[in-house]
């Protein structure tokens, strides 16, 4: 699993049309790629997406990024996931 930030400028202004629009590309791409590159889902902020993908390396990630057309700041491999869970 991987995280990827994304620096875009104005992000969280994209109209819901833009937000289709970059999807449909990502979505396409990814099934350019293949099977071992899941795209899980993303986090859009004020001047950022947050991206979480599962790959089987940062390679194929940022191939991913690079055929779509999106930056791809940061990848970084999540190491571990925490929750509320975690301290039960």
């Amino acid at each position: 699993m991987y995280v990827i930030e994304r620096n875009i400028p104005a992000a969280g202004k994209l109209t819901p049309e833009q937000l289709r629009d970059i999807s449909r590309t990502s979505c396409g791409v990814l099934k350019d790629l293949g099977p071992e590159i899941q795209w899980v889902q993303s986090y859009v902020t004020g001047d950022k997406i947050y991206c979480i993908y599962m790959a089987p390396n940062e390679e194929m990630i940022r191939e991913h990024a690079k055929r779509g057309g999106f930056p791809a700041d940061s990848v970084s491999k999540v190491a571990n996931v925490i929750s509320p869970k975690t301290a039960e």
